[in-house]
């Protein structure tokens, strides 16, 4: 018998992914986690039924909503993940040697938990000593904390269940004052291609722009997120996402990548038209 998991990218479109078994099924306080392993992308971690990463293609999206802000300030030293229960975008910021602190705001135990055991290529970061786990609401969290953060990662799921906190105007001005001066914010931004994915993308950037002196947004490919094309924010207190790029300094730290580096970084954030046009639209409040 062949085991395939299906998602719904759109009411017209399908994705699809033939798995060869189920590795773990079962359901947290807050969601059900389930991990099944594929030829075609190793092993892949789903939250409610909706994928979340692929052994396969996680360095990408991991990548990029890490080693752009840091190729911006390498300076950055200490650090508050929201989200990431997989660890993979704190395993690319142990990396960095000069990064004192990692705080990650987690709400369910059960990812890491799960992560940890079945995702460990992923998950290995948790280990470092710099690394603080909070088992606690995101925007909790970030509430009522001021100037002491250099950079915040943004690593939600969708915005509904437990990650709709995550995309509130009230979560974004709580993120731009636990920023100190030339703090960065870098969220994963959604999709612009098909309709539902497109307008959470523009209330989430609207309300970002509101709440940050300087707003852009960047792309990537990421082969099994809805189209394969996704977006990401970089919101600062006036650090600018490429003119403050320094390539040398980050070339220098020799870091090994599958898919940034400093030449992409200035490409990512070059948009096409029509989600310019959306960026636009949403700036304006249309």
């Amino acid at each position: 018998m062949e085991l395939w998991y299906s998602e719904d990218h759109s009411e017209n479109v399908k994705f699809w992914i033939r798995f060869d078994r189920q590795l773990y099924s079962g359901r947290s306080d807050y969601q059900r986690i389930d991990v099944f392993e594929s030829d075609e992308f190793g092993r892949v971690l789903t939250l409610d039924g909706y994928l979340m990463l692929t052994e396969r293609d996680e360095f990408i999206y991991h990548e990029m909503i890490t080693h752009v802000p840091m190729a911006v300030r390498p300076d950055i030293r200490d650090v508050l993940v929201i989200g990431a229960g997989d660890g993979g975008a704190v395993r690319e910021l142990v990396r960095y040697g000069g990064i004192r602190r990692v705080d990650v705001a987690e709400i369910d135990p059960a990812v890491v938990e799960v992560c940890r055991e079945y995702l460990p290529s992923v998950s290995c970061g948790f280990d470092d000593s710099r690394v603080a786990l909070h088992y606690q609401d995101g925007l909790r969290f970030v509430r009522g904390r001021e100037s002491e953060y250099d950079l915040i990662i943004v690593d939600s799921t969708d915005p509904f269940g437990p990650g709709e906190v995550l995309f509130t105007r009230e979560f974004y001005g709580s993120c731009h004052k636990a920023l100190r001066d030339g703090g960065i914010m870098v969220n994963q931004h959604e999709s612009p291609f098909y309709a539902a994915d497109a307008d959470a993308m523009k209330r989430a950037h609207s309300r970002i722009y509101s709440s940050f002196e300087l707003c852009r947004v960047y792309h990537a490919h990421i082969p099994t997120y809805p189209s394969g094309y996704w977006l990401f924010g970089f919101a600062s207190k006036g650090m600018h996402p490429v003119r403050g790029l320094d390539a040398d300094a980050w070339n220098a730290l020799g870091l090994r990548t599958r898919y940034y580096n400093t030449k992409l970084h200035a490409g990512a954030f070059c948009l096409p038209t029509y989600v310019e046009e959306m960026l636009r639209s949403a700036e304006r409040g249309t």
